[in-house]
C-alpha cells in the first residue's frame, strides 16, 4: 500500500502532495501511522540542501507521533496501535561497539529519518522497531513531537556529560530549543540563566524556570558573568563570540554547542587550561530519548506549541521562516 505525504521536489520549492511505494515492511521494521509531526530546524535545512546531502524528492518531518500499524516479522515488545514517536534516528547497524553501549547516534551506519529516507509529514512513516519509542501515556500527542528532537538534542548532552543538581548553568538562545533546555535545567535543580540577544523573553524565561537573564546586544552583561558557570549549552545556530561564553565558564566547566554555528570556531587556548572544555551535542539514541521523555512527563516539562493541520504544512513552514512560531510548531494529521 502506498504512503501519502507532502514532499519538497527541490531546494527552497513549496511542498506538494506526494506518493511512493514503500515496498515489503523489513524483519526489523515497523510502520507507525501519523497523528502529528513537529516543524523542526533540520527540516528547513534539509529542504533547502543548506548542507549538501539532500535527495530529492524529500518527505520531511522528523519529529512524528503516531501508532505502530504495521510490525515486521522478527521484531518483537511492540503491538498494534501502541503509541511511539520518532525522532531524528531511524537505524543504525546495530552490532558495533556504540550500538553495543546504547549510544546508537554515534554510529557510523546511523540512519536519519529524512536523509536518504521519507519521514513524517506523511500518513505513515517506516523505522527499525528500536527507534519506534514509546510515549509516555503523560504526554499528549499534539506536544509530544518536539522532544523527539528538540528535547533530546539538549537532553542528551545534559545526560552524557554529567549535570547534576545545584549547578550553576546557562541556556544561550531562548527559542525552539532553547526554551526547552531551560525547563530541563530547571527541573534539574540547577540554578538556570537564560541568555538572548535582548530582554526580550526576560518573563517567559523565568516563567520556565531560568532565575536570571543575560542580554549580550549593547550591554556588557555577559562579561560581567565571568567565571560564573558549570555548564552553558548554545541552541543557536550563529558565530558568537566564543571567548566570552569560555570566559563566563568556573574552572572544570563545558560549553556545549548543539546549535551549528556559521563559521570555524575560533578561541583562545590559555582559558582552557583550568580543565575547561567545548563539546558537541545532538539528539540521543533510543534510550536517551527513553529517558527524557519519562523525565518530562514526570517533571512537567513542557514544549510551547502552535498546531496547524498537516494540509497547510507550506502555511506552517512559512510561520516557521518567519521566526514567527513559538515556540515550535507541530502539524495535525
Amino acid at each position: 500500500m502506498s504512503i501519502k505525504g507532502y514532499a519538497a521536489k527541490g531546494p527552497k520549492q513549496p511542498l506538494e502532495p506526494f506518493e511512493y511505494e514503500p515496498g515489503p515492511l523489513g524483519p526489523h521494521e515497523v510502520e507507525v501511522k501519523v497523528s502529528h509531526c513537529g516543524i523542526c530546524h533540520s527540516d528547513l535545512a534539509m529542504i533547502d540542501n543548506d548542507w549538501g546531502f539532500t535527495g530529492y524528492p524529500l518527505v520531511p518531518g522528523h519529529e512524528v507521533i503516531g501508532t505502530i500499524a504495521a510490525i515486521g516479522s522478527d521484531v518483537e515488545g511492540v503491538t498494534i496501535g501502541q503509541r511511539v514517536g520518532v525522532g531524528w534516528h531511524c537505524g543504525s547497524c546495530g552490532h558495533c561497539e556504540w550500538c553495543g553501549k546504547g549510544l546508537e547516534s554515534l554510529c557510523a551506519q546511523e540512519r536519519g529519518t529524512i536523509v536518504h529516507h521519507h519521514g513524517g509529514w506523511a500518513d505513515a512513516v517506516r523505522v527499525q522497531a528500536k527507534f519506534a519509542i514509546p510515549i509516555p501515556e503523560a504526554l499528549e500527542s499534539a506536544s509530544a513531537g518536539p522532544f523527539l528532537c528538540a528535547g533530546s538534542t539538549v537532553f542528551t548532552p545534559m545526560a552524557r556529560f554529567g549535570v547534576t543538581p545545584m549547578m550553576k548553568t546557562a541556556v544561550v538562545g531562548i527559542g525552539g530549543l532553547g526554551h526547552l533546555a531551560v525547563q530541563f535545567l530547571a527541573a534539574f535543580g540547577c540554578e538556570v540563566t537564560a541568555i538572548s540577544s535582548s530582554h526580550s523573553k526576560d518573563d517567559e524565561a523565568r516563567k520556565m524556570g531560568a532565575t536570571h537573564f543575560i542580554a549580550t546586544k549593547g550591554t556588557d552583561e555577559l562579561k560581567q558573568a565571568a567565571g560564573s558557570f558549570d555548564f552553558i549549552i548554545s541552541t543557536v545556530g550563529a558565530d558568537l563570540p566564543w571567548d566570552e561564553y569560555i570566559a563566563a565558564l568556573r574552572p572544570q566547566g563545558r560549553l556545549v554547542l548543539v546549535g551549528i554555528p556559521d563559521s570555524a570556531l575560533k578561541i583562545m587556548p590559555f582559558p582552557l587550561l583550568a580543565e575547561k572544555s567545548v563539546s558537541g551535542g545532538s539528539c540521543g539514541g533510543p534510550s536517551d530519548t527513553a529517558l527524557m521523555l519519562e523525565f518530562a512527563a514526570r517533571s512537567g516539562v513542557r514544549p510551547i506549541v502552535e498546531t496547524f493541520p498537516m494540509t497547510k504544512v507550506n502555511e506552517a513552514l512559512d510561520h516557521v521562516r518567519a521566526n514567527k512560531a513559538r515556540y515550535r510548531v507541530v502539524l495535525e494529521a
